[in-house]
């Protein structure tokens, strides 16, 4: 395929994607921080009883 061809669909292609807009943008990232906390503290969690049951175990 000829490279100016593949660029020239490329950017054909770019003016039909839905870009959102700056508010979805942040709602969307403020969802992803907020789930990603949550998982992370769910896991910590889990890891801190693990750690502290086995350490009653082993002793």
């Amino acid at each position: 395929m000829n490279p100016i061809s593949y660029l020239r669909e490329s950017y054909s292609e770019l003016k039909l994607v839905h870009w959102p807009s700056r508010q979805e943008t942040l709602k969307l990232t403020l969802v992803v921080i907020v789930i990603s906390v949550l998982v992370a503290s769910y896991v910590g969690a889990l890891d801190l009883t693990f750690t502290k049951t086995l350490s009653l175990i082993i002793k």
